[in-house]
Protein backbone atom coordinates (compact mmCIF):
# COMPACT_ATOMS: atom_id res chain seq x y z
CA UNK A 1 0.00 0.00 0.00
CA UNK A 2 1.53 3.34 -0.97
CA UNK A 3 2.14 5.78 1.82
CA UNK A 4 1.51 9.49 1.62
CA UNK A 5 4.15 11.65 3.21
CA UNK A 6 3.29 15.03 4.64
CA UNK A 7 5.97 17.64 5.13
CA UNK A 8 6.55 18.24 8.80
CA UNK A 9 7.03 21.82 9.84
CA UNK A 10 8.39 22.52 13.29
CA UNK A 11 5.89 25.32 13.94
CA UNK A 12 3.35 25.61 11.12
CA UNK A 13 1.24 28.10 13.04
CA UNK A 14 3.93 30.41 14.38
CA UNK A 15 3.54 33.10 11.73
CA UNK A 16 2.63 36.67 12.54
CA UNK A 17 -0.84 36.12 11.05
CA UNK A 18 -1.44 33.13 13.33
CA UNK A 19 -0.73 35.38 16.33
CA UNK A 20 -3.12 38.21 15.43
CA UNK A 21 -5.84 37.01 17.81
CA UNK A 22 -3.70 36.10 20.85
CA UNK A 23 -4.89 39.26 22.63
CA UNK A 24 -8.09 37.28 23.33
CA UNK A 25 -6.29 34.48 25.22
CA UNK A 26 -7.03 34.13 28.92
CA UNK A 27 -9.64 33.53 31.58
CA UNK A 28 -12.22 36.29 31.49
CA UNK A 29 -15.22 37.65 33.32
CA UNK A 30 -17.58 39.05 30.70
CA UNK A 31 -19.72 42.09 31.47
CA UNK A 32 -22.70 43.48 29.57
CA UNK A 33 -24.44 46.65 30.71
CA UNK A 34 -22.00 46.77 33.66
CA UNK A 35 -23.30 43.42 34.97
CA UNK A 36 -21.57 40.06 34.99
CA UNK A 37 -22.85 38.16 31.96
CA UNK A 38 -20.60 35.12 32.05
CA UNK A 39 -17.17 33.56 32.02
CA UNK A 40 -14.98 32.82 29.03
CA UNK A 41 -11.81 30.76 28.76
CA UNK A 42 -9.76 31.23 25.58
CA UNK A 43 -6.82 28.85 25.07
CA UNK A 44 -4.40 27.80 22.38
CA UNK A 45 -4.72 24.20 21.22
CA UNK A 46 -3.29 21.90 18.56
CA UNK A 47 0.27 23.25 18.62
CA UNK A 48 -0.97 26.84 18.67
CA UNK A 49 -3.00 26.46 15.48
CA UNK A 50 -6.43 26.81 17.13
CA UNK A 51 -7.91 29.20 19.68
CA UNK A 52 -10.63 27.43 21.66
CA UNK A 53 -13.36 29.36 23.44
CA UNK A 54 -15.49 28.01 26.30
CA UNK A 55 -18.26 30.38 27.44
CA UNK A 56 -20.70 29.84 30.30
CA UNK A 57 -23.24 31.98 32.15
CA UNK A 58 -24.65 31.66 35.67
CA UNK A 59 -28.06 30.92 34.07
CA UNK A 60 -26.75 27.76 32.38
CA UNK A 61 -26.08 29.00 28.84
CA UNK A 62 -22.90 27.58 27.33
CA UNK A 63 -21.11 27.82 24.03
CA UNK A 64 -17.86 27.02 22.37
CA UNK A 65 -15.93 28.27 19.38
CA UNK A 66 -12.96 27.10 17.38
CA UNK A 67 -10.87 29.82 15.75
CA UNK A 68 -8.02 29.45 13.28
CA UNK A 69 -6.09 31.39 10.71
CA UNK A 70 -6.53 29.88 7.24
CA UNK A 71 -3.30 30.60 5.37
CA UNK A 72 -4.90 29.44 2.10
CA UNK A 73 -7.52 32.22 2.22
CA UNK A 74 -5.59 34.74 4.31
CA UNK A 75 -8.53 34.96 6.73
CA UNK A 76 -9.44 34.00 10.24
CA UNK A 77 -12.34 31.58 10.68
CA UNK A 78 -14.61 31.00 13.68
CA UNK A 79 -17.16 28.24 14.16
CA UNK A 80 -19.45 28.95 17.16
CA UNK A 81 -21.89 26.42 18.64
CA UNK A 82 -24.00 26.65 21.80
CA UNK A 83 -26.59 24.84 23.90
CA UNK A 84 -29.38 26.92 22.31
CA UNK A 85 -28.66 25.33 18.93
CA UNK A 86 -26.93 28.38 17.44
CA UNK A 87 -24.31 27.84 14.75
CA UNK A 88 -22.25 30.76 13.47
CA UNK A 89 -19.66 30.49 10.71
CA UNK A 90 -17.57 33.65 10.52
CA UNK A 91 -14.57 34.79 8.48
CA UNK A 92 -12.46 37.91 8.58
CA UNK A 93 -9.29 39.39 9.92
CA UNK A 94 -7.46 42.15 11.68
CA UNK A 95 -8.70 45.67 10.86
CA UNK A 96 -7.10 48.67 12.58
CA UNK A 97 -5.98 46.51 15.51
CA UNK A 98 -9.37 44.81 16.03
CA UNK A 99 -10.39 41.32 14.91
CA UNK A 100 -13.50 41.59 12.71
CA UNK A 101 -15.33 38.51 11.45
CA UNK A 102 -18.66 38.20 9.70
CA UNK A 103 -20.87 35.60 8.10
CA UNK A 104 -24.36 34.86 6.86
CA UNK A 105 -26.97 33.14 8.96
CA UNK A 106 -30.70 32.87 9.59
CA UNK A 107 -32.66 34.87 12.16
CA UNK A 108 -34.99 33.14 14.67
CA UNK A 109 -37.86 34.09 12.33
CA UNK A 110 -36.14 32.37 9.41
CA UNK A 111 -34.95 35.49 7.60
CA UNK A 112 -31.43 35.78 6.15
CA UNK A 113 -29.10 37.80 8.38
CA UNK A 114 -25.48 38.87 8.39
CA UNK A 115 -23.54 38.66 11.65
CA UNK A 116 -20.47 40.78 12.39
CA UNK A 117 -18.41 40.42 15.54
CA UNK A 118 -15.59 42.80 16.43
CA UNK A 119 -13.07 42.08 19.21
CA UNK A 120 -11.12 45.19 20.22
CA UNK A 121 -8.20 45.05 22.67
CA UNK A 122 -8.19 47.97 25.10
CA UNK A 123 -5.17 49.66 26.64
CA UNK A 124 -6.10 48.39 30.13
CA UNK A 125 -5.91 44.75 28.96
CA UNK A 126 -9.67 44.28 28.62
CA UNK A 127 -11.30 43.31 25.33
CA UNK A 128 -14.58 44.59 23.92
CA UNK A 129 -16.69 42.12 21.93
CA UNK A 130 -19.37 43.81 19.84
CA UNK A 131 -21.73 41.46 18.00
CA UNK A 132 -24.01 43.06 15.44
CA UNK A 133 -26.54 41.71 12.95
CA UNK A 134 -28.39 43.11 9.95
CA UNK A 135 -30.64 42.00 7.16
CA UNK A 136 -28.80 41.19 3.95
CA UNK A 137 -29.17 44.83 2.83
CA UNK A 138 -26.47 45.84 5.39
CA UNK A 139 -28.39 49.04 6.09
CA UNK A 140 -29.38 48.82 9.75
CA UNK A 141 -26.93 47.08 12.07
CA UNK A 142 -28.42 46.07 15.42
CA UNK A 143 -26.36 45.19 18.48
CA UNK A 144 -26.90 41.58 19.55
CA UNK A 145 -24.30 41.61 22.34
CA UNK A 146 -21.85 44.23 23.60
CA UNK A 147 -19.53 42.72 26.16
CA UNK A 148 -16.43 43.79 28.03
CA UNK A 149 -13.92 41.05 28.85
CA UNK A 150 -11.95 41.60 32.05
CA UNK A 151 -9.20 39.18 33.11
CA UNK A 152 -10.16 37.00 36.05
CA UNK A 153 -8.06 37.55 39.15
Amino acid sequence: MPSIAFAQQSSPCSTEQHRQFVFWLGNWQVYANNKLAGYNRIELAHNGCVLTEHYTTPAGFSGQSLNTYNAATGQWHQTWMDNAGTLLLLNGGLQDGAMVMSGEGVSPSGQPVIHRITWTPNEDGSVRQHWQATAVDKENWQTVFDGLYKKQQ
